[in-house]
């Protein structure tokens, strides 16, 4: 009876394609991505971070320390501003032209070198300068970065400021007291234990960084509840917009779907309903996602309506053709329910929905651009994250309005299998 059993099970996964997929494919596209992500397989690792630098006290010293930071095959220096007319002699990058860079996402960070470091080097060693990082908190990870590469960099590429820093705080200690002594060495003894050592962490310390958000309160608290409402809400559009669009599958079982081409409506009259009504069902659901994010989480949603308005609708239409062409595609609710849950995880994984995408490689940043999602959740991070004006919703607003129409056409052509019949 058992071996009957098995070649009955076997029988029917070998018929069932989309549970054979289920199966096997999904859970290694799933490792695949977990793995290029966060174990950098086949040497592909995180792409290089590109950093901007202004120089403002353009002394020996904050040259050095440039230098030292272009000797980093980690970091990719920016020091001037966008290309030049041909002819022209580059502009070197100002504190607002850099921080422009990383509003507009252009960069995640821009280090700036403020105007008196040198002196501060000569008078306090390095522990004594405090540079300034300006970062777009949608990638906490570049900063500490930054941080960590730039104490690297000045320590094994400019030793002699490194030096010259421990032998000031030597001079220092020796010209002390025997009762400054004395407190110098149990902060040490303080530092090494992991303690607060006051003033005497900073003098001992490596370059000091501040760290400034230029988005203002943007990426803090309510607008970082945003994000995951957009990862979130994108992913389940998807999921919603395709069940949806399988009631035609439904209407074909039930013999509905004869009826309406035999009358008037016709297929074309037809799929533009469905595409109206799921448009529809798609802009409410988001809507609700957000509202809950207000009442609940206290989301910053009414000073971003408009854009937010723009990127849902246009969001929603999208959505709306991948669940038709998915429909028309299938000829059974189960053929699309595997389909389904194969593409949106899939695409969910690679365009943000899950983690965000700056976690990724270069190569799989550029592959995440395939999918819906990774369109989307830009659209909808200019808007809560860097406050951006309706007019930089372009790019976004194009790519999902192509989706649509391709996938409408696509949905058409497959319905065409119904009319023959």
């Amino acid at each position: 009876m058992i071996p009957t059993f098995l070649r009955i099970g076997w029988l029917n996964l070998k018929r069932d394609r989309a549970a054979q997929a289920m199966t096997f494919l999904l859970p290694i596209i799933f490792f695949s991505i977990f793995a290029s992500v966060f174990g950098n397989q086949g040497g592909d690792a995180m792409s290089n971070l590109d950093l901007a630098v202004v120089d403002e006290d353009r002394t020996d010293a904050s040259r050095r320390i440039i230098a030292a930071l272009e000797k980093e095959t980690a970091l990719d220096l920016r020091l001037t501003r966008e290309r030049p007319e041909a002819g022209v002699e580059p502009v070197a990058l100002d504190r607002a032209s850099a921080e422009a860079l990383v509003q507009s996402g252009a960069l995640s960070v821009a280090l700036v070198i403020p105007a008196g470091t040198g002196a501060q080097v000569e008078a306090v060693g390095l522990g004594g300068i405090k540079l300034t990082l300006l970062a777009d908190p949608s990638d906490p990870i570049a900063p500490q970065v930054v941080q960590g590469l730039l104490q690297k960099a000045v320590m094994a590429n400019a030793p002699d400021l490194a030096i010259a820093s421990g032998m000031q705080q030597f001079d220092k200690f020796i010209g002390m007291s025997d009762e400054q002594r004395a407190a110098m060495s149990g902060y040490v003894a303080q530092l090494k234990a992991g303690g607060d050592g006051g003033d005497a962490a900073g003098a001992l310390a490596g370059v000091g960084v501040e760290v400034v958000n230029v988005l203002g309160g943007s990426g803090q608290g309510s607008d970082l509840v945003a994000f995951y409402a957009a990862g979130v809400g994108v992913m389940f559009l998807l999921f919603s917009c395709s069940a949806a669009g399988g009631t035609m599958i439904d209407e074909v079982d039930s013999g509905t779907l004869e009826r309406l081409l035999g009358s008037r409506v016709g297929m074309n009259g037809l799929l533009a309903g469905k595409w109206a009504f799921i448009t529809m069902m798609g802009i409410v659901q988001l809507s609700v996602m957000f509202l809950w994010g207000w009442a609940v989480f206290g989301l910053d949603l009414w000073s971003h309506i408009p854009g937010f308005l723009v990127m849902t609708v246009f969001s929603a239409a999208a959505a709306a053709s991948f669940g038709l062409v998915l429909a028309t595609a299938t000829r059974t609710r189960a053929q699309l329910s595997g389909l389904a849950t194969i593409l949106i995880l899939t695409m969910s994984a690679l365009g943000g929905s899950m983690f965000p995408r700056f976690l990724m490689s270069e190569t799989m940043q550029k592959m995440g651009l395939v999918t819906f999602n990774a369109w989307a959740l830009d659209g909808y991070l200019k808007v809560f994250w860097r406050e951006a004006p309706l007019t930089a919703l372009w790019p976004q607003v194009l790519v999902l309005s192509l989706v649509t129409v391709v996938l409408f056409a696509l949905a058409r052509i497959f319905a065409g299998k119904w009319e023959t019949a």
